[in-house]
């Protein structure tokens, strides 16, 4: 099986809400606090290839209030 990777930022309760999603349905997974320790250029264009996505459609334009 593939391993899981989750770019994780415990500020975010949608973050926080993945995170316990997946603990609780036994998924072994790396988390990476990606504030502290970003992706680079070349895992940024690994994530976007897997996802089919362009870079503009992962950007978070908006913050909860």
């Amino acid at each position: 099986m593939t391993p899981v990777i989750l770019y994780h930022n415990p500020a975010c309760s949608k973050s926080r809400a993945a995170l316990a999603l997946l603990e609780e349905r036994g998924i072994t997974l790396e988390t990476v606090l990606y504030l502290e320790n970003p992706p680079d250029e070349a895992m940024l264009e690994e994530i976007l290839a897997k996802l089919g996505k362009e870079p503009r459609d992962i950007i978070h334009t908006r913050r909860a209030s």
